[in-house]
């Protein structure tokens, strides 16, 4: 079916636009097949939708759009801050395909000091630890931070400027003597009574100030008391402070921070600056918390040049149409601060419209300030900011052209039938365990020039032979390719294109079969596309693999030459690689340096990685289980309840070391070790 509305879809939708309010609300688009094309927002519903059905847009992007439209929908809302909440949850939602979209990554990091709600032990000496999602008021959370090392720097300087334990409480509430963090001065040493229960209090206070931007008052006060020590002759702890003095005065230093300059509260401030480049964009969000620069990142939309021209034309409301570095940059803050928390301060490279800030404000229920002309120190955090914008988006350009090159070598080494190199599909598969144990296979995607981390699929492989790669290699083909080759048996006998949607699959299967990792390369996110079969089916793997691929590819009538093998060179050296195929082709030595060859073993790399984290994910969670203390030989009911009982769980067993072990009243050091053996 054409995408283009027919002169019957189009009367309905000009009746329709005529009977719309003059109040404000959320529109959506979409195109024959029920996708969605634009999602907008309007102060007067009628005249913004009315404005892409009176002009003739000719040959533009606009134009474009508004040629496949065949439905609208709209919402009305009381105001324009519920507007702007709705417009960005269905943006999320339904990704539509002529929006600005960023990749919805909410999963930024706190520093987490745990509360203080109980009596125990534990309890009165609160924690630090790192800390991913959603906060509540029980503990104590400060950031967020732009990434996992900004968190882990922040608690290396608490240990060892305030030396809080960062230990579980399962830990802490079973250690008879001190850890090495104690022995290198990296923890005060609650768990054994080393310091007082007031003393530690005091040294969560003075972290917590210091997180929340009072350093210079805790060094102050940190000042005094070691004038105090060393007045009372106690050299050794007047030494102690003036080490943490000289650690914190170290940090903000490093910083490059005028405290000074900034009021009360504006100690947290986020920088975003924006540059567009080649038909991309990037946002380099910087965050400051505490008067503390904590580091950037930077985030690539997808979309630009559609999302750009459609908010030029939406610039009725304003005096003067959005530039795309604007647009880019409103469609960040509004996409990214909804639902989460907002600063009180945006430091930005280009001024945006004040009735977005307004409607932000009004949606966090608290008062956003936006500068975009800053001076002094906010003038160097923008700069960072605007640099680092620059070398990420020039970083990425290079990167694209490089992965381009690459896709067209392979297409042209391996003589692929594939008219647009920009529509080659990938999928790669790799098996992986530990001497039989914990089996799991990994099938990878790369399209679009990049690997698409939100289709990785991992398949838990059972019923085979443990250590059996060739039946693992089989089963996971024809899990996935079973249905699509059916589905295309049908489009074929029906006359329809190859290619068909996949059915859900059975909940036995789907539970192992559609787990997507978090540590993903980031893709762009695109409009739910039709699955269809892959272009080029990689094995890692020589002969043998490639002959069982063979034989699910014929059992199920695809093509044998999309299958080919990723063999292991000469002593396994990389860039030794040959290629392997399925119909009878000899294999193929592309070179260590040639682009088709990079691309190969960058794909295979990853699919190697995929499956090998979620094989130790799975091993690990089978090892952590408390039948897996049952299947120690010599670990009776007895044993295991000391041994629970002493570390708090079969968690704190796994975490004990060798001789922690050995300490339980009748485990022997032999089975100390076998213990430990068993658990790693």
């Amino acid at each position: 079916m054409s995408d283009a509305a027919t002169d019957p879809d189009r009367a309905r939708l000009l009746a329709e636009v005529a009977a719309l309010p003059g109040l404000p609300g959320v529109y959506r688009y979409f195109d024959a097949q029920g996708g969605v094309l634009y999602v907008g927002k309007a102060r007067d519903l009628k005249r913004r939708v009315a404005s892409y059905f009176q002009k003739d847009h000719g040959g533009t992007r606009i134009g474009h759009m508004v040629g496949r439209i065949v439905r609208l929908e709209t919402t009305v809302v009381r105001s324009e801050a519920e507007a702007l909440l709705l417009e960005n949850n269905l943006i999320k939602t339904l990704n539509p395909k002529f929006n600005i979209l960023f990749r919805d990554d909410k999963s930024y990091p706190y520093l987490k000091i745990t509360g203080t709600g109980d009596a125990s032990a534990s309890q009165q000496f609160p924690r630090v630890a790192y800390y991913r999602g959603a906060v509540d008021r029980k503990h104590r959370y400060f950031g967020p931070y732009p990434s996992a090392g900004a968190v882990k720097q922040a608690i290396l300087l608490i240990q060892k400027v305030f030396r809080l334990r960062t230990c579980e409480d399962t830990v802490f509430n079973h250690r008879s003597r001190p850890c090495l963090l104690y022995q290198i001065e990296r923890c005060s040493g609650p768990c054994v009574n080393f310091i007082g229960r007031d003393d530690y209090a005091r040294d969560v206070r003075d972290a917590e100030r210091f997180l929340l931007g009072d350093a210079q008052q805790v060094i102050d006060e940190l000042q005094a008391q070691m004038m105090a020590h060393a007045d009372a002759l106690e050299f050794e702890r007047a030494a102690e402070l003036r080490n943490r003095i000289g650690a914190l005065a170290n940090v903000l230093h490093q910083q490059s921070v005028d405290a000074s300059s900034l009021s009360t509260g504006e100690k947290d401030v986020d920088i975003l600056a924006v540059k567009v480049a080649g038909g991309r964009a990037c946002v380099n969000l910087a965050m400051v918390r505490g008067s503390r620069h904590l580091g950037d990142r930077a985030h690539f939309p997808a979309h630009v040049d559609d999302g750009a021209a459609l908010s030029a034309a939406e610039a009725d409301e304003r005096a003067e149409a959005p530039s795309a570095e604007v647009a880019v940059l409103e469609a960040f803050i509004a996409q990214h601060y909804i639902g989460q928390a907002v600063p009180p301060l945006l430091v930005l490279s280009h001024a945006v419209d004040a009735a977005l800030i307004e409607a932000l404000s009004a949606a966090a229920e608290v008062r956003v300030r936006t500068l975009h002309q800053p001076r002094e120190q906010r003038r160097i955090w923008l700069d960072m900011a605007i640099k680092g914008a620059e070398l990420a988006l020039v970083r990425l350009l290079a990167e694209e052209g490089s992965q381009r090159e690459r896709t067209s070598a392979l297409i042209e080494a391996l003589d692929l039938d594939v008219a647009d190199p920009d529509s080659l599909r990938i999928e790669c598969f790799d098996i992986s365990h530990t001497a039989g144990e914990a089996t799991q296979a990994s099938c990878v995607v790369y399209e679009d020039h990049q690997m698409q981390g939100d289709q990785y699929r991992r398949f838990n492989i059972d019923g085979i032979t443990p250590g059996d790669d060739y039946a693992a290699m089989r089963q996971v083909l024809s899990r996935r390719y079973a249905r699509l080759a059916e589905a295309a048996r049908l489009g074929a006998a029906a006359g329809a294109a190859v290619g068909a949607e996949l059915e859900p699959l059975p909940e036995s299967v789907a539970a192992a079969d559609t787990e997507t990792d978090a540590k993903a390369p980031p893709a762009r996110k695109k409009p739910a596309r039709q699955a269809r079969l892959p272009d080029l089916v990689l094995v890692d793997g020589g002969r043998g693999q490639v002959s069982m691929a063979r034989e699910v590819f014929s059992e199920l009538g695809l093509a044998l030459s999309l299958i080919v093998g990723v063999e292991k060179g000469e002593g396994r050296k990389v860039g030794l690689e040959e290629l392997v195929f399925a119909d009878g082709r000899a294999k193929v030595y592309l070179g260590h340096d040639a682009a088709a060859l990079m691309l190969v073993a960058q794909i295979r790399d990853e699919a190697h990685r995929f499956a090998i984290t979620g094989m130790r994910a799975r091993r690990a969670s089978v090892r952590t289980g408390a039948s897996r203390l049952e299947d120690i030989p010599g670990v009776g009911p007895k044993k295991r309840a000391r041994l629970l009982q002493r570390f708090g769980g079969v968690r704190g067993v796994g975490n004990a070391g060798v001789e922690d072990l050995a300490s339980v009243d009748g485990i022997s050091k032999e089975l100390a070790e076998e213990i430990y053996r068993a658990l790693h």
